[in-house]
């Protein structure tokens, strides 16, 4: 697959007071926010990276947003739940 065609991202806890669980779409940065979104997700802790199938992003981007819901309500999931369920649309 070509990388053109595939969407890279990270989920990262902050490490802020709140220390939630959030996602940045790399590839879907533009110039304006690129910095500041790679800082923060740098800055955070590691939870789980990969590249996104472009055809079934908007699908795989459902299931990651219910599963930093699910983090973000204390809910403990490791890294190979979520790698699991996003099995078809990683790329």
């Amino acid at each position: 697959m070509l990388e053109a065609n595939r969407v890279m991202f990270e989920i990262y806890r902050e490490e802020s007071y709140n220390r939630r669980y959030k996602v940045v779409y790399f590839t879907e940065l533009n110039d304006h926010n690129k910095e500041t979104e790679i800082n923060r997700a740098l800055a955070g802790e590691h939870y789980y990276d990969g590249f996104l199938r472009e055809y079934r992003k908007e699908e795989a981007k459902a299931i990651i947003t219910r599963f930093l819901e699910k983090m973000n309500s204390g809910e403990q999931i490791p890294p190979e739940q979520l790698e699991q369920e996003l099995h078809d649309y990683l790329g």
